[in-house]
């Protein structure tokens, strides 16, 4: 069985090492190498003076520059400057709303568990590492419930300034904007 190599399309000329423009017109080569196939994306100029020995396909297409990546539902600095700020204010009221940003960012990797210590009421508190800084932040476990967790996303994204998820503004939500994301 043949393996493939595929390679991707050049952001510049193979030869002349010139970054393709915007809806500029380019020529691919693929011809055989060592390890398989070869594709070399020339400007109009270096494809006039190429080679075509050993040329397996070519074809011509417009350069279009790759989209930009999309934004994340909820930026990472502006959870974890929230985190911070809850942190700090210790707000009874914000207890499930610190937890639920510590996992998050636990989950996109900035947070790191280390350890889950008795509090003086004898509740749980986690304490995580920021993995840059170093830092350390204790969160106590709110103990929250399956049928808890919609109450404290709406709350969380309010907090982060987004629209409320509601019924009454469902309609006019798009369906995959950050306040209607699930906290994963």
């Amino acid at each position: 069985m043949t393996e493939w190599d595929i390679q991707p399309r050049s952001s510049a000329c193979a030869a002349c090492q010139t970054p393709f423009a915007e809806k500029q017109t380019y020529h691919t080569l693929l011809g055989p190498s060592g390890d398989g196939y070869l594709r070399r994306d020339l400007c109009p100029a270096c494809y006039a003076g190429a080679s075509r020995e050993a040329v397996v396909s070519s074809w011509q297409w417009e350069y279009r520059l790759p989209p930009p990546p999309p934004p994340e539902p909820i930026q990472k600095d502006t959870a974890e400057t929230l985190l911070r700020k809850l942190v700090e204010s210790s707000d009874p009221n914000h207890t499930a709303a610190r937890y639920i940003l510590a996992v998050m960012l636990e989950r996109k990797k900035i947070l790191r568990h280390r350890d889950t210590v008795q509090g003086e009421h004898g509740n749980e508190v986690l304490v995580y590492e920021h993995v840059q800084s170093g830092e350390s932040f204790t969160v106590p476990d709110p103990r929250l419930r399956l049928d808890q967790l919609g109450e404290v996303q709406q709350h969380v994204a309010e907090l982060l300034g987004q629209r409320p998820h509601s019924p009454e503004n469902k309609e006019a939500e798009p369906a995959t904007g950050p306040a209607s994301a699930p906290v994963s």
